[in-house]
């Protein structure tokens, strides 16, 4: 039982910590589409400050998915 727990919280930090980026990542992604609706000539700019925004945004779930290999491996 014990044993099993270091698995537990690895799986919750993966689960949880994907949660929040990838609920950010649609609302980016939302907007971008909504801004290229409106104003397509200003698709090149508001393209590269999205993948800005976005790679920020996923670094958390990396950050999650580093401590959850962590927990795996070192307990």
């Amino acid at each position: 039982m014990v044993a099993s727990l270091p698995l537990l919280g690895a799986g919750l930090s993966s689960g949880f910590g994907g949660i929040g980026p990838g609920i950010g990542l649609g609302v980016v992604g939302g907007y971008a589409v909504r801004w290229v609706a409106r104003r397509p000539e200003q698709t090149g700019p508001l393209t590269r400050t999205m993948l800005v925004g976005m790679a920020v945004t996923e670094s958390t779930a990396i950050y999650a998915l580093i401590v959850s290999l962590i927990l795996i491996v070192v307990f």
